[in-house]
């Protein structure tokens, strides 16, 4: 009987680095002098995992945001973790913008990978198994070309391929 080799596709993003990433930019928030006393605010709430940029225009938000994903990329968190939503006006003519980190596989996502390694006609079987999938079959070899196939495709949120066996 052939041993079943498997992996889990899945989307995690490290909490620890975004906060470390978050407090760094709030230390070069303060120290720019093009924003030090622009009234930008930039917060982070561990518990929703959201993000929020509080400026006086559009401008200095997309500014600060610039900073924020400086900070992430150089703690190496993908750019794609953080889905950032549209300005809106918060009070004293305010702008808010709020992101959020992505956690986890949405199940459209998870349909959508499922159907692209279907359509591929590999010979492997994949299962949506709550926020992550996971990709089985007899050999090696096919779950790395799928690896390499997924990784080539852009699903806007950051793969990562844990617990190859």
């Amino acid at each position: 009987m052939a041993k079943e080799n498997s992996f889990d596709i899945v989307s995690e993003t490290d909490a620890q680095e975004v906060e470390n990433a978050f407090n760094n930019a709030v230390k070069a928030l303060k120290q720019r002098y093009d924003l030090k006393d622009s009234g930008a605010e930039l917060s982070y709430d561990k518990a929703s995992s959201t993000l929020t940029v509080l400026a006086p225009s559009d401008f200095v938000s997309s500014q600060v945001i610039d900073i924020l994903n400086t900070h992430l990329v150089r703690r190496k968190v993908d750019l794609k973790s953080v889905s950032w939503g549209k300005p809106e006006d918060a009070s004293g003519s305010m702008i808010r913008t709020k992101g959020t980190i992505v956690q986890g596989i949405e199940q459209d996502v998870a349909k959508k990978i499922s159907k692209d390694i279907r359509d591929q006609k590999f010979k492997v079987k994949v299962q949506i198994e709550g926020d992550k999938l996971r990709v089985s079959g007899p050999k090696r070899d096919v779950l790395q070309e799928v690896i390499a196939f997924l990784r080539d495709k852009d699903y806007g949120l950051p793969l990562q391929f844990t617990n190859y066996r």
